[in-house]
């Protein structure tokens, strides 16, 4: 049985972006990608929202977007364990990952502050979080949420399969979840082609299917040889 341990990282979308949280995030990238073909899916924990919207420097958003877009590429099953609110940085990555086990008091806040008396909504900030919601989500069900900033609780998240699971204690329902997730050989092909499938025609997107059935044959044959 396979004993590599599950990369992990901790992140609080309370605290403002900086390089730091870019290179943790990277770093986890390289950990996952170092890893045998069999190894035991990524798991992230993630809560916190910011109070205030941060102003930070656009060629930093932009490596920050692309250490999540690496993230949401993996070859290996990702699970995020999400605790109470989760907005900036950890909604972000919240969002990349493909199994979601929340605490029943979590919500998806895309709006900085969103519990003050003063919501203003020109504190959302406008990255790939609102694109992932919208697209994972559907434009209408998501709408005030990424026009207005309202809070999405973790009943309301399930319902629209935001979040997969909800647990008083998440690390404690991982286990089940990472032995169903265990040697998931395929899960970033067939991630990436579920999420093509939006945007892409039948006929581009058939290439791209046989392709992925011609590696997964291969793989087969390899295996049994």
């Amino acid at each position: 049985m396979n004993s590599t341990p599950a990369p992990q990282l901790t992140l609080d979308g309370s605290q403002p972006l900086t390089p730091a949280t870019v290179q943790a995030l990277s770093a986890l990238c390289d950990a996952a990608e170092d890893l045998p073909g069999a190894a035991a899916p990524l798991v992230v924990t993630v809560a916190g929202a910011p109070a205030t919207r941060a102003d930070v420097p656009l060629p930093l958003v932009n490596k920050w977007e692309r250490a999540v877009r690496r993230l949401e590429k993996l070859a290996v099953p990702t699970v995020a364990l999400v605790t109470g609110d989760c907005g900036g940085t950890a909604l972000d990555v919240l969002l990349a990952t493909d199994v979601r086990i929340a605490t029943p008091d979590a919500r998806l806040v895309p709006l900085a502050g969103a519990d003050t008396d003063e919501r203003r909504p020109d504190e959302v900030w406008p990255g790939m979080a609102l694109y992932r919601l919208a697209n994972q989500a559907g434009i209408a069900a998501t709408r005030r949420a990424v026009l207005f900033g309202d809070p999405i609780d973790a009943e309301r998240a399930c319902a629209l399969h935001l979040f997969d699971e909800l647990a008083a204690d998440p690390a404690a329902a991982l286990g089940p979840v990472l032995d169903k997730l265990k040697g998931g050989a395929g899960t970033g092909i067939r991630r990436q082609l579920m999420l093509d499938a939006g945007t892409t025609s039948y006929e581009e997107a058939l290439g791209r299917h046989l392709a992925a059935c011609d590696r997964t044959l291969r793989a087969a044959v390899e295996a049994a040889s």
